[in-house]
């Protein structure tokens, strides 16, 4: 029971204190995978595999050797769970980025909207209207969700304090080499594809969180599976795709379309049957983002304590051999 409760003290404190203002430990990650990166790059897939193998199974065996340090002490192990959970999780961060976008489009301030949204999003923003930053900020709300929020959850839930940093690692190492340009096409493919797999069942649970929850926030869940079932297959990101339509079918707007990456042109389809967003829709994406990560951590916990005591039953209920 350690693990769900470090599950849920670590989700408070990221509530509570959001990311560490200085010496944040994923920050710390980014900066030795750049100086590795320098050292280890080639354009070949089997390099950046290497590279992959070696960050993200350092962090995870680092993980294990603290769960394995802690698991006979409860209250320690429940601390370091909570300490690594608050460590991968963003969901407040998150939150607080679209709150100034939101502040920033009311005001009319385009101008420091579009610097402010490249906090979220890889796209160029530098001609982007109002509808266009509140559709991207709508969409890093879903995605980000998903990836910061429900994924980490999912793992540490199924693979305690190493499933919870090995995400985070792999997570990291997408955001900096898994992208579709000349120097990471071959290098980042397997930090790429690895995130893909591991935010899968992450991904699917924030979707019909988003699609069961939708009610909440003035939607309808009928819309949300309509659009998750008929748009997700048509964007490019096998995960990204299922959130961000959900997303829209709840919110009853329309995202995705035509984005602009360092000059190259990417078309993500439409999500959902809705109007453009708007401002007014941002505190409702937000308010559906926290309530999918509160939903993220009830599952959580809920599965890892039916599958504990379901194992407790097991073990009391095998019959007991004679010596």
């Amino acid at each position: 029971m350690s693990r769900s409760a470090g599950l849920a003290l670590g989700f408070a404190a990221d509530r509570v204190f959001g990311d560490p203002a200085r010496f944040h430990p994923v920050a710390g990650f980014g900066r030795v995978a750049a100086a590795l990166e320098h050292r280890m790059y080639g354009d070949s897939r089997a390099r950046g595999a290497a590279y992959t193998f070696l960050l993200v199974g350092a962090t995870a065996a680092f993980g294990a050797a603290v769960e394995r340090g802690t698991r006979d002490r409860p209250i320690a192990h429940t601390l370091a769970t909570a300490a690594a959970t608050w460590t991968v999780l963003g969901g407040t961060s998150l939150g607080r980025e679209s709150s100034t976008l939101q502040g920033q489009l009311e005001c009319g301030h385009l101008a420091a909207a579009r610097v402010q949204l490249t906090h979220l999003v890889g796209r160029d923003t530098t001609r982007l209207d109002a509808p266009e930053i509140a559709r991207a900020t709508l969409e890093s709300l879903a995605e980000n969700t998903s990836d910061a929020v429900v994924a980490p959850l999912v793992w540490g839930a199924a693979a305690g304090i190493p499933g919870l940093l090995g995400y985070r690692a792999a997570n990291t190492l997408d955001a900096m080499v898994g992208h579709r340009n000349p120097r990471h096409e071959h290098f980042g493919w397997a930090s790429a594809r690895l995130d893909d797999g591991l935010n899968l069942p992450g991904s699917r649970l924030s979707a019909a969180l988003a699609t069961g929850l939708a009610p909440t926030v003035g939607g309808r869940s009928s819309a949300a599976l309509q659009a998750w079932r008929r748009d997700a297959r048509h964007h490019p990101s096998p995960n990204a795709g299922p959130v961000e339509a959900a997303f829209a079918g709840a919110l009853g707007v329309q995202l995705g379309g035509v984005n602009t990456y360092a000059g190259r042109v990417e078309d993500r389809h439409t999500l959902g049957d809705g109007p453009p967003p708007t401002v007014a829709d941002l505190a409702r994406g937000a308010t559906l983002a926290r309530r999918v990560g509160l939903g993220a951590l009830a599952v959580s916990v809920a599965v890892r304590v039916a599958v504990r005591v379901g194992v407790g039953a097991a073990f009391a209920s095998a019959p007991r051999r004679r010596t």
